[in-house]
């Protein structure tokens, strides 16, 4: 019998926008990133709860490898002093290879712009399950596509 341990992949994500304009779009205007990149993020609705409050309740409808795929996932925590989120799945296609699945984002200041530490924190149902490489590298995507959206912004 196979035993289960919590796996993380993280990196460092450099971008133009800063921390509190990034961060302010992945927590209090996320519905606005369906805008952004439209391919990819199909919608994200708000279930539960309010905007960029801990406890709240989304979906998010994308598309990963050619397939429509949908994850329910609640604001676990927001530190606002540190711009850091995390997302907590609770169903969707994730949790078809996943025991759990989280999502955690911090901005952190740079001389010029900032950095996105992205870590991604998954408990495999079993060994056979891929690592998800392929998802963090599309996610990975969906940030950048934030920042270029966000960098005008900065020049003004």
């Amino acid at each position: 019998m196979a035993t289960s341990a919590i796996e993380k992949i993280e990196m460092d994500v450099p971008i133009k926008a800063t921390p509190q304009q990034f961060y302010e779009v992945l927590c209090n205007k996320t519905h606005h990133i369906s805008n952004v990149c439209p391919d990819i993020v199909k919608g994200i609705e708000l279930h539960e709860g309010d905007w960029g409050t801990e406890g709240c309740i989304i979906s998010w409808n994308y598309v990963f490898a050619g397939k429509t795929c949908i994850s329910k996932q609640r604001i676990e925590d927001i530190d606002k002093e540190n711009n850091k989120i995390t997302f907590k799945v609770l169903g969707g296609d994730l949790l078809e290879d996943y025991k759990s699945f989280k999502f955690i984002m911090q901005i952190v200041p740079q001389r010029e712009g900032s950095v996105v530490r992205w870590i991604v924190e998954y408990e495999k149902l079993n060994n056979n399950v891929p690592n998800p490489h392929s998802l963090f590298h599309l996610s990975v995507e969906v940030l950048k596509y934030v920042d270029a959206h966000l960098a005008p912004e900065d020049k003004k």
